[in-house]
């Protein structure tokens, strides 16, 4: 591995410093975001700025999923920085194969070019050519969701958050249609008016009717929406929980109101939550909207510093 180490004011070593072998940078070729403009510019301010010289592969994905076997099979070269140019989903799938590949040794990195960029948003600390030059990197924790007790239940990660009830749900409607501004919010009010509760049951036996449960490794989403509290803790052990239990539409404006533009305020933390949807439930992961059956188990449990990062 070519890793330096930087000399500190007090003589000390930072074992943090990376430079590394191969940079990959995976986009999609039909962004809607200018992914390979601006692959192509990280590309050549990287050859320019950086100190050493690395091999930079650019990676165009094919279909909706490659971009988890292209970090899969990326992570198997030793010393690689994987940069995923993309909104919000395409980094989950960045995550997810890095993950499968089961490496502590890649370092991961997002440069925002979708529609939904709130990881970058609420974690980025600097502009990521200068930072992928300066090496620095850090760990941070992710969000483990298994759905099912079965052999071979699924089981995927987040970077952000996991959300069960009415934010997929509109994401759902929204799909359904063109993107923009105006159509986009006329698809809010209408699923917000038909949107019905779910029944969750808790693992002491406890039913309850829910109209939103979110998991969040972030405090913000949807670019206004302050979730919590948390303070800048991304590598804890913990998540929020934020849970709107069933109550009349008019409340769930007020708190979508509160949460746009005071914050929800504190909100619970914990390292592990469980809980059974009795009926067939969606969910979003890190914005990609996704299914769970009937009578199946969910479980949602921090992974501590399970990914490195930089940026």
């Amino acid at each position: 591995m070519n890793t330096t180490h930087a000399t500190e004011p007090d003589g000390a070593t930072d074992p943090a410093v990376r430079r590394f072998d191969t940079i990959c940078l995976i986009f999609n070729p039909h962004s809607t975001g200018d992914a390979p403009e601006l692959a192509a510019q990280l590309r050549e301010q990287l050859t320019q700025d950086l100190p050493y010289s690395p091999e930079i592969r650019m990676l165009p994905t094919a279909h909706a999923g490659h971009a988890v076997d292209l970090a899969k099979e990326a992570a198997g070269t030793p010393n690689t920085l994987i940069v995923s140019v993309s909104g919000d989903g395409g980094y989950n799938e960045v995550v997810n194969g890095v993950m499968a590949a089961g490496t502590t040794d890649t370092v991961c990195a997002v440069l925002p070019a979708g529609n939904a960029n709130d990881h970058h948003r609420t974690t980025a600390r600097q502009p990521l050519a200068q930072a992928i030059a300066e090496g620095r990197v850090r760990k941070m924790d992710l969000l483990h969701l298994s759905t099912g007790n079965h052999p071979g239940a699924e089981a995927l990660y987040a970077h952000s958050y996991i959300g069960f009830g009415l934010t997929p749900v509109v994401a759902i409607d929204m799909e359904k249609g063109n993107k923009g501004a105006l159509k986009e919010m006329v698809s809010v009010v209408r699923t917000f008016a038909q949107f019905r509760p779910f029944r969750i049951q808790h693992t002491d036996g406890t039913r309850a009717k829910i109209d939103s449960l979110l998991f969040a490794n972030i405090p913000q989403m949807a670019k206004y929406a302050t979730l919590s509290e948390a303070e800048d803790r991304p590598a804890d052990g913990r998540f929020e929980v934020i849970l709107f239990p069933h109550t009349a539409k008019w409340k769930v404006l007020l708190k979508a109101a509160r949460a746009a533009t005071t914050g929800l305020g504190d909100q619970p933390s914990v390292a592990r939550y469980e809980f059974t949807a009795l009926k067939p439930m969606p969910y979003q992961l890190d914005g990609e909207v996704r299914s769970v059956p009937a009578n199946t188990t969910v479980r949602v449990e921090s992974a501590p510093s399970a990914l490195t990062v930089i940026g």
